[in-house]
């Protein structure tokens, strides 16, 4: 990116940032919507129940793998050209996904909405800083609003996908994306400016190809060690694999002319402890969310519509924590301490969630506890994301956008899968048992709060400098 003067008029600037903020909740919503609507799935396309996650982890594996793809290509080609293919992408995907007849359709549009999404993430965070990169405090107002976004979209996913699974039929949780796609795609020339392509820099197709392969293999061999055993040499192999992957790309990226990640990047003030945070932020996140909506299900007995309704309570907090409280504590106590006392929280409230009980209820077991995770979200997600994004030099500020974004989609991912083997080696695997559920998902809960408490100390001992305010006279452009 390069820097300009160059921005939107000020109401363009506030219907730019609904543009990005919706981006931002339809790439977590497609993670979260499919959950309800696994069984009817099923059902339809003859999945077997080990192949079934793998239409949740297609689309986290594509979207995780190819988000530093996605934040190069906003540099060299531009924000919004990167933005539109992506919307491009994800509509694709989601046709093929609603249309298919068989798990091997359904698992590669699944895959095409995360390559999808991939583009359009990096190159969102991007353009928002194109549009508020001038003033401080209204960056601050834009990333808080972007950030209510994400948690917004994965609860309503499941609260939408209750409402679809129940009243309609699966394949309508990929149809929704269309006609938000469709609408994007027109008014984004109108609200995002044009920027030209960088000239003589190339596209590391070689190392995409490397750091995709090698973080699908972690994931995929994380996922599948509950099912073939952790010591199996099919783990081992795909983890084996998955190391000497990674160690290539690294190697690629080292040697290169023009690499898909410049490791020099890391040198850059709090650039990877910001990464870290985030990182172990969706590594406690993603399963306190996925483990509360079971719990809610199979254990509670509530079904698709009230499981979903029982999430909002939680979702407006995170909304109104990111939008309203979050940028005061930041002012008043700065990003370091509200980093550390949300990741706190975060745990307090999943070491609170570990107490529920199989004759549990709402009011009692989730409400409360919940809420309290929910702040701490609220109060963490913010200044990391800004660390992560200001620390990079202007013209990396789509690498940075695709760094933090790999960094928080695979500590989900990971995150995800491991609490999943903790909560099935203490229960959780005895569907219908109400009793073992609970206590394999309690397991989870304490899981997720000791990621929470790592953060924090992540946190507290890596993060040194306040977020770099950019100048006054210039905001980030492609």
């Amino acid at each position: 990116m390069s820097r300009t003067s160059r921005s939107a008029a000020p109401d363009r600037r506030w219907l730019g940032l609904a543009v990005i903020a919706a981006a931002q909740f339809m790439v977590i919503m497609d993670t979260s919507i499919i959950g309800v609507a696994l069984p009817e799935m099923q059902a339809d396309l003859g999945f077997s129940p080990g192949s079934l996650s793998w239409v949740f982890n297609a689309y986290v594996v594509a979207l995780g793998g190819l988000l530093l793809l996605g934040g190069k290509l906003s540099d060299v080609f531009g924000a919004r050209r990167i933005f539109t293919a992506g919307w491009s992408v994800l509509l694709v995907g989601s046709v093929v996904a609603a249309v298919a007849t068989s798990p091997a359709v359904e698992l590669v549009g699944r895959a095409v909405q995360g390559a999808g999404s991939a583009l359009i993430a990096p190159s969102a965070l991007t353009l928002l800083f194109m549009l508020f990169g001038s003033s401080p405090r209204d960056l601050t107002k834009a990333l808080s609003v972007y950030g209510a976004a994400a948690p917004a979209g994965g609860t309503a996913g499941v609260f939408l996908g209750g409402v679809i699974t129940e009243y309609l039929s699966w394949p309508w949780v990929f149809w929704i994306n269309v006609p938000i796609a469709l609408v994007v795609l027109a008014v984004t020339p109108r609200l995002f400016p044009q920027t030209g392509a960088a000239q003589g820099r190339r596209i590391d197709l070689v190392g995409a190809s490397t750091v995709t392969a090698g973080l699908g293999l972690a994931v995929y061999a994380v996922v599948k060690a509950p099912e073939v055993g952790w010591g199996a040499g099919q783990t081992w192999g795909a983890l084996a694999a998955a190391v000497v992957l990674l160690g290539s790309f690294v190697a690629l990226q080292a040697r290169g002319r023009d690499p898909l990640l410049r490791l020099g990047v890391f040198s850059a003030p709090n650039l990877a402890a910001a990464n870290l945070a985030q990182m172990l932020l969706g590594a406690a996140w993603i399963p306190m969310w996925f483990f509360l909506n079971l719990y809610l299900q199979q254990v509670l007995g509530y079904s698709a519509f009230p499981s979903g309704a029982a999430l909002l309570p939680m979702t407006a907090l995170i909304m109104i924590g990111m939008v309203v409280v979050a940028p005061r504590v930041m002012g008043a106590i700065g990003p370091v301490r509200a980093t550390v006392v949300g990741l706190v929280l975060l745990a307090v409230g999943m070491g609170w969630l570990s107490m529920v009980d199989a004759d549990g209820s709402f009011a009692v077991d989730v409400l409360p506890a919940s809420l309290v995770a929910a702040l701490g979200m609220s109060l963490a997600f913010i200044p990391t994301l800004g660390t992560a994004i200001s620390a990079a030099r202007p013209e990396e500020g789509g690498l940075a956008s695709g760094i933090v974004n790999t960094s928080y989609q695979v500590g989900s991912a990971l995150g995800l899968a491991v609490m999943t083997a903790v909560a099935a080696a203490n229960g959780a695997d005895l569907v219908g048992d109400a009793a073992a559920l609970t206590e394999g998902y309690s397991a989870a809960f304490v899981g997720a709060a000791v990621v929470a408490l790592v953060g924090a100390v992540v946190a507290g001992v890596l993060l040194k400098s306040p977020i770099a305010a950019p100048a006054d006279d210039s905001v980030h452009a492609v």
